[in-house]
């Protein structure tokens, strides 16, 4: 007998998704607000399902290989919307495609630190008034996660994203899933609208995963488009910064399933899963997501031989984000995030976050301060930080290499 509770969100989900593909295949025109809002909420949606249908693959893979692609499959949405950015810069290499593709790129994996790690660790010390604990396997996406950060700086230091550099992070991510695919399986405990799935025999069961990834893929395609374009005319209909839209709300609707899943796993009293899955996918995007923009690029561009354009500002947020990145591994690579250091990433996180509008708000009342160099200066923050803590954490630090064998102890 069907649990109604658990199959409402499931059919909500599928309702949501009909709009956005309605819409895209019926080739209606509304104005950019109410179609991003259509088109966004179908993403929502189809978000939903792919998280939920990766949760029942947990039933045949192994557990890390599992969380893995759970963190990549999830944020196909942020893919999507980012590789269609990056097509576009290809296309029309004078546009603005390129920054809002770096703008989108670099927002979503701050927003994953700065915001959903630090709310994992502080809902749970709410709730228990301890740190956040992370299983031994956990090592090794956190050295992974070091290994990109640290090649990471190297963009801004040369000035370009190369295909060579796409190279380096997509092997970095398939040697990840080369080791996650020989660790054994491990139970996992499947809730919610997943259960239903789950439930269903084996044969019933993979088939009912795949028909759900196929349909939310197929909406999240569908929809990449005129999400993304809809988004930016959205911002100058109102007079926003377009960029600001593309770097922060397009995560936030493509990548928030996610963070309410985990949520849940904290509030059930498994918050080394959260913070887990969570790990998983900043991996994904540091690495997979990032490599794939020269290549993607290069195929619309028709040519390799030039990386993807990008400015000062790009170039500064990439710095910022590898120097956030840098500070949260130190911080995590003792398998455990306390609420001294999640108060720090996400204050760090706002301060950045809200730094454009205290640079608009004292350029307004005369006082002129280049918003760039408010960036650079939290950017120095998050290394020194960073560097403080390695001298204490060195032991720590060395025991990352661990993270690299298959059999963990």
């Amino acid at each position: 007998m069907l649990d109604a509770k658990k199959l409402l969100p499931f059919v909500l989900a599928v309702a949501a998704c009909l709009p956005g593909l309605l819409l895209r295949f019926f080739q209606v025109e509304l104005t950019p607000p109410l179609m991003a809002a259509i088109t966004g909420g179908s993403i929502l949606g189809a978000s939903f399902l792919l998280t939920w249908a990766c949760d029942v693959a947990q039933e045949d893979i192994p557990q890390t290989l599992a969380l893995a692609v759970v963190a990549l499959i999830a944020v196909l949405p942020e893919y999507a919307v980012d590789m269609y950015f990056t097509w576009q810069a290809g296309q029309y290499p004078e546009s603005d495609y390129a920054h809002y593709a770096i703008a989108n790129m670099t927002g979503a994996n701050r927003l994953l630190i700065g915001v959903a790690w630090a709310a994992i660790v502080a809902i749970f010390w709410m709730r228990t008034r301890k740190s956040v604990q992370l299983e031994e396997e956990r090592r090794t996406e956190l050295f992974f996660l070091g290994l990109a950060t640290l090649y990471a700086f190297t963009i801004p230091l040369k000035g370009s994203l190369a295909w060579y550099d796409g190279l380096v992070f997509i092997g970095m991510y398939v040697w990840y899933i080369y080791l996650a695919s020989r660790r054994p399986c491990a139970e996992c405990e499947i809730e919610g609208p997943a259960e239903l799935l789950a439930r269903l025999p084996k044969a019933s069961r993979r088939l009912a995963t795949v028909i759900t990834f196929l349909y939310a893929a197929l909406v999240i395609l569908a929809c990449a488009e005129p999400f993304s374009e809809n988004l930016v005319a959205t911002g100058k209909v109102f007079g926003v910064n377009e960029f600001l839209l593309v770097q922060w709300l397009a995560p936030i609707a493509s990548e928030s399933p996610e963070f309410i899943v985990s949520i849940l796993f904290v509030l059930r009293g498994h918050p080394g899963i959260a913070l887990g899955s969570l790990l998983s996918s900043k991996l994904n995007q540091w690495t997979l997501l990032v490599g794939m923009i020269p290549g993607v690029y290069g195929v619309s561009s028709g040519s390799f031989a030039t990386p993807i354009p990008m400015g000062a500002i790009q170039m500064h947020e990439i710095l910022l984000t590898a120097a956030q990145s840098l500070l949260a591994v130190v911080l995590l690579v003792g398998l455990k995030l306390s609420i001294r250091g999640a108060s720090v990433l996400f204050l760090l996180f706002i301060g950045q976050f809200l730094a454009p509008f205290w640079s608009e708000g004292l350029a307004a009342m005369g006082v002129l301060i280049d918003p760039d160099a408010i960036h650079m200066g939290f950017s120095m923050a998050y290394i020194g930080l960073a560097m403080m803590l390695m001298i204490l954490r060195l032991a720590e630090i060395r025991a990352l290499w661990r993270g690299v064998r298959v059999t963990q102890s």
